[in-house]
């Protein structure tokens, strides 16, 4: 059996499951803890448990991280987006990006219509609030909702005009739930 500390790799047999059952970065399989992914053995003596420590963990999203997304669909009730980013890291998400928010989750009043507060093309951040049995999102917090627009019509940067948006090339207003510092955001 290996000790902890021992680097590792895929398949490397690290325990048997007599001892220590399989956690992070590890499977079990006919009795025996096995290694899945490369990384730094850790036999934790307390919990009983085997895993591996990964130099370069994959970045999952999990409930309660902040993430830029930007709308692909909207329906009356829903709204589709697609994560491309996690605040505060550079590295690109693994897993699971299609998220979806529901319209009770877009505004902390009461909207009816996800079409009032959001359209597709919009650059928003939002908070995850569960990642089974898929990833969904919420946009209710000041912090959080629209930080980036443009005109549907002529692609023009929108700019925050009182609560909501506004185009200066077509000159037409737009409802939008905004975040708190709307055309200020750096990802």
């Amino acid at each position: 059996m290996m000790k902890s500390g021992t680097e590792v790799f895929p398949g490397d047999e690290v325990a048997v499951e007599e001892e220590y059952l399989a956690s992070d970065g590890t499977f079990s399989s006919d009795g025996k803890v096995y290694a899945s992914q490369i990384g730094v053995l850790d036999l934790d003596d307390n919990d009983c448990v085997a895993r591996v420590l990964s130099p370069n963990p994959p970045n999952v999203l999990k409930q309660g991280d902040t993430v830029y997304a930007v709308i692909a669909d909207i329906r009356n009730t829903m709204a589709t987006a697609d994560v491309v980013a996690k605040k505060g890291t550079t590295r690109g998400i693994g897993g699971e990006t299609y998220a979806t928010l529901h319209v009770s989750k877009i505004s902390p009043g009461y909207t009816d219509d996800v079409s009032k507060e959001l359209r597709k093309g919009d650059v928003i951040r939002a908070r995850v609030t569960g990642i089974s049995p898929s990833l969904q999102l919420t946009t209710k917090d000041d912090h959080l909702g629209v930080i980036r627009s443009l005109c549907g019509a002529c692609k023009t940067p929108l700019v925050r005009k009182g609560s909501g948006l506004y185009c200066t090339s077509c000159e037409h207003p737009f409802p939008r739930k905004l975040a708190d510092d709307y055309g200020d955001v750096k990802i």
